[in-house]
Parts: C-alpha cells; structure tokens; sequence
C-alpha cells in the first residue's frame, strides 16, 4: 500500500475526495479541514493499493492538484488492517507489477544528474576497473561494476523515450556522454601515474588476460547480456526491488571497458581502444534498447487493465 497526502486549498476538497472514493483500491480516507496554511486549503489523505495509484495520480494531476496544492506518496512498510487487505484485493493485477509512472520520472531525473558526485563514483568504478583490467583481476572487475552509477542516466533515457520527455532524454544523454568523457579521461592519466611508479606497464596490458580479454573484444553475446540487463534494470526500477539494481550492475562491461579503453589510450594501443569502445558502445545501446521496449510493454500491459483500474461510479473509499 501507499499513503497519499495532499494539501487541497480552498473550495477543491470534494473533487480531490469524490476522484479518491470512485478509485478502486483505496482505503483510510480522511480529511482534516483547515489544516493546511499553504496553500490555505484542506489535509487529505488515503492510503491506495500500488495498482490503482497511478490512475489516481493522473486524475488528481488533471484536476491540477500539483499546481495549486501538493501531492506526495510515501511507502507503506507496514499496514496492519483488514480493510487495508480488502482494498488491494479489489484493485486488479499485482501491486509488485505496477508502474508509477510519476514516481519513475523523479527517481531517474534525480539519478541522471550531472553532479560531483555522480562523476567521482563513475570516476572512481572506472579506475578501479583499470586495476582489474590490467592485473587480469575479476574481483576487482566487479567491484568496479557495482560501484559504477551510469545505469541511472540508461534508466532516464529509457524513460524519457517512452514518455516522451525531452529533457530528461537530454539531461540523461549528457550525463552520460560527459560521465564517461571525465572518468576515461581522468583514467588515462591515473594510469600514466601508476606506470610512473611501476605498477602498471604496457607489457601487463599486452599480455595474455583470460579473465578479462573480452572487455576488450565484443561479440554477440555482449549485447545479449546488455539487453537481459536491461530488461532487468527497468523491472527492478519500477517493482521498487532497487536491490536488483547491483545484480544488474555487475552483468554489464561498461565500466570495465571504459577503463580498458582508457589504459589502452595511455599505452597508445588503439586496437584494445577500439575494441573497448566498441564493447563499451554495444552494451549501452543493448540496454537502452531492452529498457525501452520493457517500459513499453509494461504501458501497454497496464493500458489494457485501465477500465478496471480506474475509477468505477458507486465505488467507495473505505474509511
């Protein structure tokens, strides 16, 4: 279940609680006049299945509550109530199968933003990745996957595709593209200054590395894995299970290859160059592609339930 507050102003309050009573789905309607003082309105709140909230979102959204009020939904770990139990009975489908469509927008928005902090993790998983690659060290190459965080700006772009938000494909792409520019770039002088210190050297980077030789040598089953990572990225976001997030993370080179890339660029071997980013392009371009054709087929699955989701006349809000 999920609790939705809103803050209703004045003169809304029996639009927003006859949208809330015709959902199916919901339970705990309660409302507290006056108690909101910006705007100067009414509390509303309601606990709805996960199911029935999206539609619920959409109406109040019409009915320009996020305009002239507030709407937030927060989690419900807990819930000991029978008409909790009823509510999600009669909202149709599996709650672990919906699609909050709002809620997918904010988590990738925030996730694709071109921040410090952002560029110092992907800076980071990519130099560690280096260290994997040339020590032909698999631990250390999956180490560096699951501390890499690009696969929020994959999950934007998938999202903004679908949704057709423009901004957020932008905002996403260039997140991407600048992440990646600064930590290869940063890696190749990371490298530079270890072989300075004779831990790295070209001979390790030529040599035989069957643990990671195919971070640099992309073949098909590179974009077959891409693309079952991406499907499972995008389940992962939108089911709320985010700790499928690090299986994914580590079943994608690439991290891995943009640090090999990166190596090879400071040894001046723009075979494993090519290679390496051939790989590293490969997978994006698996990913994006699996996550959007998920989100897709998730919207249709989720459009056909519609008429049964939404709003039914005579259906009420349990108190």
């Amino acid at each position: 279940m999920l609790h939705l507050r809103l803050l209703v102003p004045d003169g809304r309050t029996d639009e927003v609680v006859q949208a809330v009573e015709r959902t199916v789905g919901t339970a705990h309607l309660a409302v507290v006049p006056g108690a909101s003082r910006d705007p100067r309105g009414d509390l509303v709140m309601c606990d709805v299945a996960r199911e029935a909230c999206d539609g619920l979102l959409a109406e109040l959204r019409a009915l320009g509550i996020d305009e002239t009020g507030s709407i937030s939904v927060e989690n419900i770990d807990l819930s000991l109530s029978k008409t909790a139990d009823e509510a999600e009975e009669e909202a149709p489908g599996e709650g672990a199968d919906a699609v909050l469509w709002e809620h997918l927008e904010e988590v990738t928005h925030e996730e694709s933003s071109l921040s410090l902090t952002y560029l110092a993790f992907l800076a980071l998983a990519t130099m560690i990745a280096a260290c994997g690659v040339v020590l032909d060290n698999a631990i250390l190459i999956v180490g560096a996957m699951a501390v890499g965080p690009e696969f929020g700006p994959l999950a934007g772009i998938c999202t903004a595709l679908v949704q057709r938000a423009p901004l957020l494909a932008w905002r996403s792409l260039i997140a991407l593209i600048a992440g990646f520019a600064v930590a290869m770039g940063l890696t190749t002088v990371f490298s530079l200054v270890m072989d300075g210190f004779g831990l790295f050297s070209r001979t390790m980077l030529a040599a035989d590395r069957p643990n990671t030789s195919f971070i640099w040598n992309p073949d098909l089953f590179s974009l077959v894995v891409a693309a079952l990572a991406g499907v499972a990225g995008m389940l992962s976001l939108t089911s709320a299970k985010s700790g499928a997030l690090v299986g994914v993370a580590i079943s994608v080179t690439t991290v891995p290859a943009a640090a090999n890339a990166a190596v090879a660029l400071g040894y001046g071997d723009f075979t494993q160059v090519w290679g390496s980013s051939g790989q590293l392009l490969l997978n994006l371009a698996g990913i994006i592609a699996a996550g959007t054709l998920t989100l897709l087929t998730q919207k249709a699955l989720w459009a056909t339930r519609r008429g049964r989701i939404r709003r039914t006349s005579g259906t009420g809000a349990r108190s």
